[in-house]
């Protein structure tokens, strides 16, 4: 459990949150600055910058450090900022979190090393030697349907005893896993670390099993009732939690009908968020699912009709 930082207030409904770009790919921090005052505003409880819905792939390094210089300058400390600073190599992560705690993050989130498919015993050694070099507080973020590799419960379990990791984003889906984590977290002596949900359809059924709230991507275009959701379930209001839920289902579907953030980069240009730009090798939505999105804007309340 992390004994550096303050923690105990990263909860509730944390946004990953997009990278607006102009239709040239430049960065767009003025539509940036709009959105996180927007989300402020609208009750989401922290933000997450630079991860894979912020385009942290194709971002160079200059890039991600002022996108998240950008974010804590505009939050400035009114809500939790936590740097996507996850790399498939163990120096470059050690580098983005250095940066990142220069920055001011609240914290980091890491994601498991992709491609190159360490083995758990490899996860274990990464994630321990960042959290030895780098006196940040550490989100482990497990999504083995993107990155190839998958860790292990057993492996966050050895990972929860290591100082300067104080929680796992948990973005398999699968809830009786993540019952099984929880529990045995829970069962730890130092009293385990956190768990968030990282899959927006099982995010409220998670926080009722335990976890602290959810990394959402869903959050980007309907914060209000993703802040509402989260903090029903976190007060045990199972019944709110899923009546809410079920206003703004069809948008954890739809927002995936193409690889993430494509979609959600589209859904915010209809909104009148942000301009129509993504980096290739993403591409805009494809023709065919746009009037499905717009259709699931205005079918859960986000758009007026």
């Amino acid at each position: 459990m992390s004994s550096q930082g303050n923690t105990s207030q990263i909860q509730g409904s944390i946004v990953a949150i997009v990278t607006p770009m102009h239709e040239d790919g430049s960065l767009d921090f003025d539509s940036l600055t709009r959105l996180v005052e927007w989300h402020i505003a609208e009750g989401t409880d922290g933000i997450v910058a630079v991860g894979t819905t912020g385009e942290s792939a194709t971002l160079d390094v200059v890039e991600h450090a002022s996108v998240i210089e950008h974010v804590i300058k505009v939050a400035a400390g009114r809500i939790a900022i936590i740097a996507g600073t996850g790399a498939n190599s163990t120096r470059e992560a050690i580098e983005l979190t250095q940066t990142a705690k220069k920055l001011g993050a609240d914290a980091a989130l890491l994601v498991t090393p992709y491609y190159n498919k360490p083995t758990q015993e490899g996860l274990y050694q990464h994630y321990r030697t960042i959290a030895e070099a780098v006196d940040l507080p550490q989100m482990l973020y497990n999504v083995p349907g993107r990155t190839g590799v998958d860790m292990h419960n057993d492996t966050a379990i050895r990972l929860a005893e290591v100082d300067g990791i104080f929680a796992i984003k948990d973005a398999t889906g699968d809830l009786v896993r993540g019952q099984d984590l929880i529990t045995r977290l829970k069962a730890l002596p130092n009293g385990g670390i956190d768990v968030f949900s990282g899959d927006d359809a099982t995010a409220w059924r998670l926080i009722g099993l335990g976890a602290k709230g959810n990394v959402s991507v869903t959050a980007n275009v309907a914060p209000r009732i993703m802040h509402e959701i989260c903090s029903a379930a976190l007060t045990g209001n199972a019944a709110l939690a899923e009546q809410l839920n079920a206003q703004i289902a069809i948008l954890h579907q739809i927002l995936f009908c193409e690889s993430n953030p494509i979609p959600v980069k589209w859904a915010l240009t209809d909104m009148g968020k942000i301009p129509l730009g993504v980096r290739l090798p993403l591409t805009v939505l494809a023709n065919e699912f746009q009037p499905r999105v717009h259709a699931a804007l205005l079918e859960s309340g986000v758009l007026s009709r």
